[in-house]
């Protein structure tokens, strides 16, 4: 089975107040797993690896063959793919564990870029994160989302 998930990260200001926010579905298009969560004071680049880094960590508890990852940061897209290098000390280790986790898991992962306007779902619940301030809640999943430096 192939799963799409949808991840962003949101911050308001640059470092700012960030939350993630994250939609999987199916291969009909039903959601099979939603979350966000507040991650504090951020900047946006960071917002976005939180949010890949959150996903790839729920996604050890989901059976799949296959997980198609869409983000509208393309500058995560491209470090992670290597055209971009990772200068920046603060996206570092993110970068480091993002990568981890995606060798890691038992299925073949892909990350693409989409539009913003594709990534509405996702942005919502980033969004939505800041407003309440909520830790990482899910429909599907128990669990906590907790940002490491």
């Amino acid at each position: 089975m192939t799963l799409r998930a949808f991840t962003d990260g949101a911050s308001r200001g640059n470092p700012g107040e960030s939350g993630i926010g994250v939609v999987v579905k199916d291969e009909k298009g039903r959601i099979v797993l939603t979350f966000h969560g507040y991650i504090g004071l951020s900047t946006n680049n960071k917002a976005e690896y939180a949010a890949l880094i959150a996903l790839l960590e729920r996604m050890r508890a989901i059976r799949c063959d296959r997980l198609i990852i869409h983000t509208d940061s393309e500058l995560l897209v491209r470090q992670l793919s290597g055209r971009y290098k990772v200068r920046d000390a603060g996206l570092k280790s993110l970068h480091r564990k993002a990568a981890t986790l995606l060798s890691a898991q038992s299925f073949a992962t892909e990350v693409r870029h989409i539009p913003r306007e594709e990534n509405r779902d996702a942005d919502r619940l980033a969004n939505q994160a800041i407003d309440t301030k909520a830790s990482a809640g899910s429909s599907s999943l128990p669990g906590r989302f907790h940002l490491e430096p």
